[in-house]
């Protein structure tokens, strides 16, 4: 067609769609989900897919992912909602706080938003303990600047790398990877990448760029609550972590165990991701519910109040997955697996590259993984012993890097932190950036031994 062979079209095509796709998201302000549609039905049209073809494929790919997916975000948001309602995260925080001391309270701020940030989005994470750190910098004194890049560094490391986050749990479909794997190796790389971006990179920065809190918001939200009314940090770690606790338990038993065992049977049962999020939910509803002097009424009311907001997201993932189905069944995916192969790019830098362009154009971390994990994923079937946990991981990695004006994030950090538009630059962006950075880089050198 115009002279191009067919391969060279379908890749051309590709570039067009998801160019195009970028500037109905960021000149035209179309929302994510109308825009993925247009942009799978263009792809599908203009790569010569039959019109019933398109359909299908679309309607597979929204249904795969959100057959999976759409359950364990219902689930966790329940689960996180119970646990700020409780002040379950305060206590974990606030535990961490007394443990470390005034002079370390940065790691402190930085291992309770990692906690705490493993159930939640971020948005949610950020919103439930942006309070503690007005509290802390006003009792103690400390930069705003200092506390918060840590805290912002843990909640974003295990967004973008561990599951149950909807991110990685898109890349672990799409490249058919195991979850238990995945939980391991990003808890390896998210752990030392957030110490790195956070505390390290946050004590620094704060020396040149100190912060000054609204007083509005201090005044709003800087509320101590009493702690008698808190749960245990005990039982609140135990119910964070029971999902991941259930899942790598799963993973150990696949590994020593026969199959057949009745054991490992079980544990595939209460290890898997949804079986695992609703032991935890359910356990959530007396230790931060009945426990904490909630009635019924009252948790059925939180429930509810919970999933309200979940749906744009769901609706954009489901989205995404269907234009991700249209990338692998138009074969433009094979086209640019066979780039890949010919020119011996390393599968784990092509999915951060792939992820981390899209990101820095769209501003939205789930459009970039499920893009990028579709663009990418015909490579798997091509390179023989690709580690699949660890293109999970670049991927989730890319989709992190420089956060910036199309990122609701960048404004949302900016107006709590009270900063310029600079400023914001300086912290959050380069934050945000070393983390995309430093992970990938730990993930280039766990590669060495996975």
């Amino acid at each position: 067609m115009f002279g191009m062979s067919h391969e060279t079209f379908l890749l051309l095509d590709a570039v067009v769609t998801v160019i195009g796709l970028i500037v109905l998201i960021t000149k035209f302000k179309l929302h994510p989900f109308i825009a993925l549609i247009i942009a799978a039905a263009f792809l599908g049209l203009t790569s010569g897919m039959p019109i019933g073809t398109i359909i299908k494929a679309f309607q597979d790919g929204f249904g795969g992912v959100l057959g999976f997916v759409g359950i364990i975000l219902a689930l966790g948001t329940m689960l996180g909602k119970m646990m700020a309602e409780s002040g379950g995260a305060d206590q974990i925080a606030q535990t961490l706080i007394r443990a470390f001391g005034k002079d370390k309270v940065q790691w402190a701020m930085m291992f309770a938003a990692f906690l705490v940030g493993i159930p939640l989005f971020f948005e949610i994470g950020f919103v439930l303990l942006i309070p503690l750190v007005f509290i802390v910098a006003r009792r103690t004194g400390v930069s705003i600047i200092k506390i918060g890049i840590p805290l912002l560094a843990g909640l974003s490391a295990v967004h973008g790398l561990v599951p149950p986050h909807p991110g990685p749990l898109l890349a672990i479909g799409v490249f058919g990877a195991d979850i238990g794997k995945t939980i391991l190796y990003g808890l390896i790389v998210a752990l030392p990448t957030a110490i790195i971006a956070g505390p390290i990179y946050g004590t620094f920065i704060s020396k040149y760029i100190p912060g000054h809190p609204n007083q509005e918001l201090v005044d709003q939200l800087a509320r101590e609550p009493e702690a008698a009314e808190l749960p245990s940090f005990g039982i609140t770690l135990v119910t964070v972590l029971l999902p991941v606790f259930l899942m790598l338990l799963k993973t150990f038993a696949d590994v020593v165990l026969p199959e057949g065992n009745f054991v490992r049977s079980f544990m595939d049962l209460v290890g898997h991701p949804i079986s695992a999020l609703l032991l935890a939910l359910l356990l959530s509803l007396y230790t931060f519910g009945h426990k904490q002097g909630m009635g019924s009424s009252k948790i059925l009311k939180l429930l509810d109040a919970s999933l309200a907001p979940t749906a744009a997201i769901i609706l954009i993932i489901g989205a995404g997955g269907g234009f991700k189905q249209m990338l692998v069944t138009s074969g433009v995916g094979d086209v640019i697996g066979h780039m890949a192969v010919n020119a011996q790019i390393s599968p784990i830098l092509l999915a951060w590259l792939v992820a981390a362009v899209i990101r820095v154009a769209t501003g939205s971390a789930t459009v970039a993984t499920i893009t990028g994990a579709g663009i990418v994923v015909p490579v798997v079937g091509m390179i023989p012993g690709v580690n699949r946990e660890l293109l999970v991981l670049a991927t989730g990695a890319g989709s992190l890097i420089l956060s910036h004006v199309n990122d609701a994030g960048f404004w949302l950090v900016k107006q709590y932190f009270n900063m310029t538009v600079a400023e914001t630059f300086k912290t959050w962006t380069a934050m945000e950036t070393i983390l995309s950075i430093v992970a990938l880089g730990f993930i280039l050198l766990l590669s060495m031994f996975v």
